[in-house]
């Protein structure tokens, strides 16, 4: 292989005319050709090698070859495409701002190039990777104007590439937390017909977006339509925990709880998909609707979740919470029988917790049943002891009357 210099020599040479050439100019220009082909094969080695590098998670490797081959004379194509390569290598190196320089080092040298509205498109999503989510949106609509300026020839390509940067603004304010904003550039999209547009995920971040405003009848009718639409989407369990809550922050509870029931209910093949995930939602949203329909003296409604909750898992960590509070809810519906009873089935599995070793939440729990029990006795057995007094006040027998006829 010709040493680096020699290459570079030739780098830059441009194509003879053979037409006018003698013979011994023709042998000049034959080796010169051939020189020129051993040049940009060595320098297509050097980027193969580099992007080899680059994909074998060995980013550090990549940037010093593609740095090695643009302090050479080497041509001009090969030089546009490692300026390129060495951006994506830093970035994978997590040199973000080194990234960050060299790609605004290649717009500087290439403005009118195709890949530009694709190279603001990087250094967006670079930006919001740093935490830069002012400058990351503004190089988002960049690519708007920009690709629109370039009058690229594919309509098609235009149009994806216009969606892609629409949607990372939409999920910029949607990480930024301007929820309002989010769910405004999510409907806007739903209206897009490019076949490229995610529109499960489209409609699952619009559902979660409104669901922090307070619009309860169209979080409602987002959340319903997107449980109609995609029933085997993996956030199906979130969505329907947040269908539940807008029901209830909206006072239907016998729909909230309702929904709540479907998620504990789920069907097994949903469920085991993801259980922890599952597991996790409908664990939340038993609690949260269960515990409003309790603050809201809605009892009935109130025992029914908390059963289902309590017969998710027979782990005492899990289980325990659960069956106190129906104790509790038995309390309030004077069912003290069955409250008696819930809070034996507790303490009967005292072994179960680690006895007096159990943890400190399971011991409260453990002490707190034990003292409603002992209070529901108590209190039975004054109520008996009043009733009696009240039957003996009642039925004891007067004194007789005196005969006034006789005295007189």
């Amino acid at each position: 292989m010709p040493a680096l210099g020699a290459l570079a020599h030739f780098g830059g040479a441009t194509a003879p005319d053979f037409g006018k050439m003698t013979s011994s100019n023709l042998l000049q220009a034959a080796g010169a050709a051939t020189n020129v082909a051993l040049t940009d094969h060595y320098f297509e080695l050097q980027m193969d090698l580099a992007r080899r590098e680059r994909h074998e998670k060995n980013p550090a490797l990549a940037a010093q070859t593609l740095i090695k081959v643009l302090e050479t004379n080497a041509p001009p194509e090969f030089k546009h495409k490692a300026l390129f390569e060495l951006a994506l290598a830093l970035q994978d190196n997590n040199e973000f701002v080194k990234a960050q320089q060299v790609f605004a080092q290649y717009l500087q040298r290439y403005p009118e190039d195709p890949s530009t509205p694709e190279v603001l498109l990087r250094q967006g999503l670079l930006f919001r990777q740093m935490g830069v989510n002012t400058l990351a949106t503004s190089k988002f609509y960049a690519v708007m104007s920009t690709a629109l300026n370039l009058k690229l020839g594919s309509i098609e390509y235009y149009r994806n590439l216009v969606l892609q940067a629409q949607t990372e603004i939409a999920d910029t304010y949607y990480i930024e937390g301007e929820f309002v904003e989010s769910a405004d550039y999510f409907s806007r999209l739903l209206k897009s017909d490019l076949p490229a547009l995610n529109r499960e995920q489209i409609e699952y971040k619009l559902t979660r977006s409104l669901s922090f405003l307070t619009n309860r009848a169209e979080t409602i009718f987002r959340a319903q339509h997107f449980l109609q639409q995609y029933p085997a989407a993996a956030d199906v369990p979130e969505v329907r925990f947040i269908l539940a809550s807008a029901y209830a922050a909206a006072g239907r509870n016998r729909e909230a709880m309702k929904q709540v029931l479907l998620l504990m209910q789920a069907q097994q093949d949903n469920a085991s998909k993801d259980p922890d995930l599952w597991a996790y939602w409908q664990r939340r949203a038993g609690n949260e609707i269960a515990n409003q329909l309790y603050k809201e003296g809605d009892f009935m409604d109130a025992l029914q979740v908390y059963q289902s909750l309590a017969a998710m898992d027979s782990a005492p960590s899990w289980q325990v919470p659960a069956l106190y509070q129906v104790g509790l809810v038995y309390e309030q519906l004077q069912q003290w029988q069955k409250a008696t009873e819930t809070y034996s089935q507790i303490l009967a599995r005292q072994g179960e917790m680690g006895g007096t070793n159990a943890p400190p939440s399971l011991s409260s729990l453990l002490e707190m049943a034990q003292w409603r029990k002992d209070y529901i006795a108590w209190m039975q057995k004054a109520r008996q002891e009043n009733l009696q007094f009240q039957r003996r006040a009642l039925y004891k027998e007067e004194p007789a009357n005196t005969n006034v006829t006789a005295l007189q």
